[in-house]
Protein backbone atom coordinates (compact mmCIF):
# COMPACT_ATOMS: atom_id res chain seq x y z
CA UNK A 1 0.00 0.00 0.00
CA UNK A 2 1.14 3.50 -0.64
CA UNK A 3 2.45 5.92 1.72
CA UNK A 4 -0.18 7.33 4.18
CA UNK A 5 0.39 11.23 4.21
CA UNK A 6 1.14 10.93 0.36
CA UNK A 7 -2.06 9.13 -0.11
CA UNK A 8 -4.63 9.35 2.81
CA UNK A 9 -4.17 13.06 4.01
CA UNK A 10 -5.59 14.62 1.87
CA UNK A 11 -8.76 13.50 2.04
CA UNK A 12 -9.16 14.03 5.75
CA UNK A 13 -11.19 16.60 7.47
CA UNK A 14 -9.75 18.07 10.28
CA UNK A 15 -10.98 18.37 13.45
CA UNK A 16 -11.58 21.87 14.70
CA UNK A 17 -11.13 23.79 10.90
CA UNK A 18 -14.09 24.66 8.70
CA UNK A 19 -13.87 22.99 5.27
CA UNK A 20 -15.93 23.86 2.48
CA UNK A 21 -16.88 20.73 0.60
CA UNK A 22 -17.09 22.53 -2.76
CA UNK A 23 -14.23 24.00 -2.50
CA UNK A 24 -11.73 21.31 -0.98
CA UNK A 25 -12.77 18.43 -1.92
CA UNK A 26 -12.89 17.35 -5.44
CA UNK A 27 -15.07 14.40 -6.83
CA UNK A 28 -13.73 14.03 -9.67
CA UNK A 29 -9.85 13.75 -8.04
CA UNK A 30 -7.48 10.79 -9.02
CA UNK A 31 -3.89 10.59 -8.38
CA UNK A 32 -1.67 11.34 -11.48
CA UNK A 33 0.45 8.86 -10.95
CA UNK A 34 -2.43 5.70 -10.75
CA UNK A 35 -3.85 4.53 -13.22
CA UNK A 36 -6.55 1.84 -13.56
CA UNK A 37 -5.17 -1.15 -14.39
CA UNK A 38 -2.09 0.10 -11.92
CA UNK A 39 -4.88 0.52 -8.97
CA UNK A 40 -6.27 -2.74 -10.03
CA UNK A 41 -3.49 -4.93 -8.71
CA UNK A 42 -2.88 -2.56 -6.00
CA UNK A 43 -6.31 -3.06 -4.75
CA UNK A 44 -5.92 -6.54 -4.85
CA UNK A 45 -2.72 -6.24 -2.70
CA UNK A 46 -4.58 -4.22 -0.28
CA UNK A 47 -7.03 -6.88 0.08
CA UNK A 48 -4.61 -8.98 0.31
CA UNK A 49 -2.95 -7.26 3.57
CA UNK A 50 -6.54 -6.60 4.78
CA UNK A 51 -7.13 -10.84 5.12
CA UNK A 52 -4.35 -11.18 7.18
CA UNK A 53 -4.68 -7.95 9.56
CA UNK A 54 -8.77 -8.75 9.90
CA UNK A 55 -7.21 -12.10 11.08
CA UNK A 56 -5.20 -10.93 13.49
CA UNK A 57 -7.88 -8.63 15.11
CA UNK A 58 -10.26 -11.53 14.81
CA UNK A 59 -7.72 -13.79 17.08
CA UNK A 60 -6.35 -10.77 19.44
CA UNK A 61 -10.07 -10.21 19.85
CA UNK A 62 -9.97 -6.62 21.42
CA UNK A 63 -10.61 -3.78 19.31
CA UNK A 64 -13.57 -4.27 17.07
CA UNK A 65 -13.90 -1.86 13.71
CA UNK A 66 -16.71 -0.14 12.81
CA UNK A 67 -17.16 1.61 9.41
CA UNK A 68 -19.69 4.04 8.49
CA UNK A 69 -20.42 4.49 4.64
CA UNK A 70 -22.11 7.73 4.33
CA UNK A 71 -22.95 8.94 0.40
CA UNK A 72 -25.57 10.74 -2.24
CA UNK A 73 -27.69 7.71 -4.13
CA UNK A 74 -25.43 6.08 -6.94
CA UNK A 75 -21.67 7.36 -5.35
CA UNK A 76 -20.94 3.44 -5.26
CA UNK A 77 -21.54 2.40 -1.91
CA UNK A 78 -22.37 -1.13 -2.18
CA UNK A 79 -19.90 -1.93 -5.28
CA UNK A 80 -17.21 -0.01 -2.58
CA UNK A 81 -18.15 -2.55 -0.24
CA UNK A 82 -18.22 -5.56 -2.01
CA UNK A 83 -14.99 -5.36 -3.78
CA UNK A 84 -13.26 -3.82 -0.66
CA UNK A 85 -14.16 -6.16 2.16
CA UNK A 86 -14.13 -9.33 -0.79
CA UNK A 87 -11.86 -11.65 0.66
CA UNK A 88 -12.71 -11.09 4.63
CA UNK A 89 -13.95 -14.02 6.65
CA UNK A 90 -17.37 -13.77 6.98
CA UNK A 91 -17.38 -15.08 10.49
CA UNK A 92 -15.80 -11.58 11.47
CA UNK A 93 -17.25 -9.03 8.88
CA UNK A 94 -20.92 -7.55 9.16
CA UNK A 95 -23.34 -5.71 7.04
CA UNK A 96 -26.17 -3.15 7.87
CA UNK A 97 -27.83 -1.51 5.39
CA UNK A 98 -30.46 1.04 7.54
CA UNK A 99 -33.76 2.34 5.64
CA UNK A 100 -36.22 4.24 6.73
CA UNK A 101 -37.17 3.13 10.45
CA UNK A 102 -39.49 0.50 11.24
CA UNK A 103 -42.63 1.82 13.85
CA UNK A 104 -40.79 -0.52 16.72
CA UNK A 105 -37.71 1.66 15.79
CA UNK A 106 -39.39 4.91 15.81
CA UNK A 107 -40.38 3.87 19.62
CA UNK A 108 -36.57 4.63 20.73
CA UNK A 109 -34.12 7.11 20.08
CA UNK A 110 -32.53 7.43 16.90
CA UNK A 111 -29.26 5.42 18.09
CA UNK A 112 -30.71 2.64 19.51
CA UNK A 113 -30.86 0.37 16.18
CA UNK A 114 -27.52 1.26 15.53
CA UNK A 115 -26.50 0.61 19.36
CA UNK A 116 -27.72 -3.15 18.54
CA UNK A 117 -25.83 -3.60 15.19
CA UNK A 118 -22.51 -2.26 16.94
CA UNK A 119 -19.84 -5.13 15.79
CA UNK A 120 -18.12 -7.46 18.77
CA UNK A 121 -14.72 -7.26 20.05
CA UNK A 122 -12.47 -8.77 17.25
CA UNK A 123 -14.92 -8.43 14.33
CA UNK A 124 -15.40 -5.29 11.43
CA UNK A 125 -18.63 -3.76 11.08
CA UNK A 126 -19.99 -1.83 8.53
CA UNK A 127 -23.06 0.54 8.35
CA UNK A 128 -23.81 1.40 4.81
CA UNK A 129 -25.84 4.61 5.85
CA UNK A 130 -25.88 5.25 9.57
CA UNK A 131 -27.13 7.59 12.49
CA UNK A 132 -25.40 10.09 10.79
CA UNK A 133 -29.37 10.26 8.60
CA UNK A 134 -30.69 12.02 11.19
CA UNK A 135 -28.63 15.36 10.59
CA UNK A 136 -28.89 14.55 6.83
CA UNK A 137 -31.92 13.37 5.54
CA UNK A 138 -34.16 14.27 8.23
CA UNK A 139 -33.01 17.96 8.58
CA UNK A 140 -33.10 18.06 4.32
CA UNK A 141 -36.58 16.90 4.89
CA UNK A 142 -37.69 18.02 8.59
CA UNK A 143 -41.02 16.52 8.40
CA UNK A 144 -39.78 13.16 9.45
CA UNK A 145 -39.26 14.75 12.73
CA UNK A 146 -42.95 14.36 12.99
CA UNK A 147 -42.96 10.70 13.10
CA UNK A 148 -40.51 10.10 15.93
CA UNK A 149 -42.73 11.16 18.50
CA UNK A 150 -40.27 13.58 20.18
CA UNK A 151 -41.52 16.28 22.85
CA UNK A 152 -42.76 19.39 20.95
CA UNK A 153 -39.89 21.52 23.20
CA UNK A 154 -37.23 19.52 21.22
CA UNK A 155 -37.89 19.81 17.86
CA UNK A 156 -36.71 23.85 17.32
CA UNK A 157 -33.56 25.28 15.75
CA UNK A 158 -31.13 23.54 17.97
CA UNK A 159 -31.88 20.32 17.45
CA UNK A 160 -29.16 19.64 14.71
CA UNK A 161 -26.29 21.08 16.85
CA UNK A 162 -27.47 18.91 20.29
CA UNK A 163 -27.34 15.42 17.89
CA UNK A 164 -23.95 16.56 16.50
CA UNK A 165 -23.12 16.78 20.50
CA UNK A 166 -24.84 13.48 20.86
CA UNK A 167 -23.13 11.60 18.18
CA UNK A 168 -19.95 13.25 18.95
CA UNK A 169 -20.53 11.77 22.31
CA UNK A 170 -21.36 8.49 21.15
CA UNK A 171 -18.52 7.72 18.94
CA UNK A 172 -16.39 9.23 21.97
CA UNK A 173 -18.05 6.18 24.08
CA UNK A 174 -17.26 3.87 21.38
CA UNK A 175 -13.49 4.56 21.22
CA UNK A 176 -13.29 4.69 24.86
CA UNK A 177 -14.11 1.15 24.88
CA UNK A 178 -12.44 -0.10 22.24
CA UNK A 179 -14.46 0.22 19.24
CA UNK A 180 -12.75 2.73 16.53
CA UNK A 181 -14.81 4.71 13.97
CA UNK A 182 -13.93 5.11 10.39
CA UNK A 183 -16.26 7.39 8.23
CA UNK A 184 -16.05 7.16 5.14
CA UNK A 185 -17.81 10.00 2.72
CA UNK A 186 -17.92 8.87 -1.05
CA UNK A 187 -17.76 11.89 -2.66
CA UNK A 188 -19.99 12.12 -6.49
CA UNK A 189 -20.59 15.08 -8.31
CA UNK A 190 -23.92 16.01 -9.21
CA UNK A 191 -23.13 15.11 -13.20
CA UNK A 192 -21.97 11.78 -12.15
CA UNK A 193 -24.79 10.75 -10.61
CA UNK A 194 -26.81 11.66 -13.24
CA UNK A 195 -24.67 9.75 -15.53
CA UNK A 196 -24.62 6.38 -13.32
CA UNK A 197 -28.17 6.82 -13.08
CA UNK A 198 -28.80 6.74 -16.77
CA UNK A 199 -26.59 3.61 -16.90
CA UNK A 200 -28.95 1.97 -14.40
CA UNK A 201 -32.10 2.77 -16.24
CA UNK A 202 -30.73 1.30 -19.72
CA UNK A 203 -29.21 -1.45 -18.27
CA UNK A 204 -31.89 -4.18 -17.80
CA UNK A 205 -29.89 -5.77 -14.62
CA UNK A 206 -29.54 -2.57 -13.30
CA UNK A 207 -33.10 -1.57 -13.14
CA UNK A 208 -34.19 -2.92 -9.91
CA UNK A 209 -31.58 -0.21 -8.02
CA UNK A 210 -33.61 2.36 -9.45
CA UNK A 211 -36.12 4.29 -7.79
CA UNK A 212 -38.63 7.34 -9.07
CA UNK A 213 -37.19 8.78 -5.58
CA UNK A 214 -33.79 9.20 -6.33
CA UNK A 215 -34.65 11.13 -9.08
CA UNK A 216 -36.99 12.99 -6.98
CA UNK A 217 -34.13 13.73 -3.91
CA UNK A 218 -31.74 15.48 -6.90
CA UNK A 219 -34.00 18.55 -6.65
CA UNK A 220 -32.91 18.59 -3.05
CA UNK A 221 -29.15 18.62 -3.58
CA UNK A 222 -27.71 22.01 -2.86
CA UNK A 223 -29.98 21.20 0.58
CA UNK A 224 -27.85 17.85 0.94
CA UNK A 225 -24.71 19.23 0.35
CA UNK A 226 -24.70 22.05 2.97
CA UNK A 227 -26.15 19.24 5.46
CA UNK A 228 -23.22 17.42 4.68
CA UNK A 229 -21.09 20.18 4.75
CA UNK A 230 -22.03 21.27 8.33
CA UNK A 231 -22.04 17.24 9.47
CA UNK A 232 -18.50 17.36 8.61
CA UNK A 233 -17.48 20.80 10.15
CA UNK A 234 -19.11 19.50 13.85
CA UNK A 235 -18.65 15.92 13.54
CA UNK A 236 -14.94 15.11 12.61
CA UNK A 237 -13.53 14.68 15.73
CA UNK A 238 -9.84 13.79 16.83
CA UNK A 239 -11.35 10.08 17.85
CA UNK A 240 -13.35 9.49 14.86
CA UNK A 241 -12.43 11.64 11.29
CA UNK A 242 -14.76 12.27 8.44
CA UNK A 243 -12.72 11.10 5.47
CA UNK A 244 -14.07 12.73 1.99
CA UNK A 245 -13.56 10.32 -1.23
CA UNK A 246 -13.25 11.19 -4.63
CA UNK A 247 -16.24 8.66 -5.91
CA UNK A 248 -16.68 9.72 -9.71
CA UNK A 249 -13.60 6.84 -10.07
CA UNK A 250 -14.81 4.10 -8.94
CA UNK A 251 -11.81 2.05 -9.10
CA UNK A 252 -9.63 5.12 -7.31
CA UNK A 253 -12.25 4.94 -4.57
CA UNK A 254 -11.97 1.73 -3.56
CA UNK A 255 -8.12 2.01 -3.41
CA UNK A 256 -8.81 5.01 -1.37
CA UNK A 257 -10.74 3.34 1.04
CA UNK A 258 -8.89 -0.15 1.46
CA UNK A 259 -5.86 2.27 2.38
CA UNK A 260 -7.62 3.96 5.07
CA UNK A 261 -8.99 0.86 6.37
CA UNK A 262 -5.72 -1.03 6.02
CA UNK A 263 -3.61 1.58 7.98
CA UNK A 264 -5.97 2.35 10.88
CA UNK A 265 -5.61 -1.78 11.34
CA UNK A 266 -1.86 -1.06 11.10
CA UNK A 267 -1.73 1.82 13.85
CA UNK A 268 -3.26 -0.59 16.61
CA UNK A 269 -0.44 -2.81 16.41
CA UNK A 270 -2.32 -5.75 16.49
CA UNK A 271 -0.82 -9.03 17.88
CA UNK A 272 -1.35 -12.55 18.43
CA UNK A 273 -2.67 -13.88 21.69
CA UNK A 274 0.10 -15.22 23.44
CA UNK A 275 -0.13 -18.91 24.76
CA UNK A 276 2.64 -19.66 26.91
CA UNK A 277 0.36 -20.29 29.86
CA UNK A 278 -1.12 -22.99 27.58
CA UNK A 279 2.33 -24.26 26.62
CA UNK A 280 1.93 -27.53 28.53
CA UNK A 281 -1.29 -28.68 27.70
CA UNK A 282 -0.79 -27.67 23.72
CA UNK A 283 2.81 -30.02 24.49
CA UNK A 284 0.95 -32.61 26.04
CA UNK A 285 -2.09 -32.53 23.13
CA UNK A 286 1.06 -32.80 20.68
CA UNK A 287 2.38 -36.30 22.52
CA UNK A 288 -1.32 -37.60 22.90
CA UNK A 289 -1.46 -37.12 18.90
CA UNK A 290 1.75 -38.33 17.89
CA UNK A 291 1.23 -41.27 19.78
CA UNK A 292 -1.78 -42.24 18.32
CA UNK A 293 -1.54 -45.38 15.80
Amino acid sequence: MTKFNDFIHPFVVPSGKKISLHKDYDPTYKADYLNKSDAAIKLQEGIEALVKSQEILYAQNTYALLIIFQAMDAAGKDSTIKHVMSGLNPQGCQVFSFKSPSSEELDHDYLWRHFKALPERGRIGIFNRSYYEEVLVTRVHPEILEQQNLPPHLKDSHIWQRRYEEINNFEKYLVNNGIVVLKFFLNVSKEEQKKRFLERLKQPEKNWKFSIHDVKERAFWDEYMKAYEDTFNNTSTGWASWYIIPADHKWFTRLVVADVIYKTLQSLDLKYPTVQEHKEELLKAQKILESEK
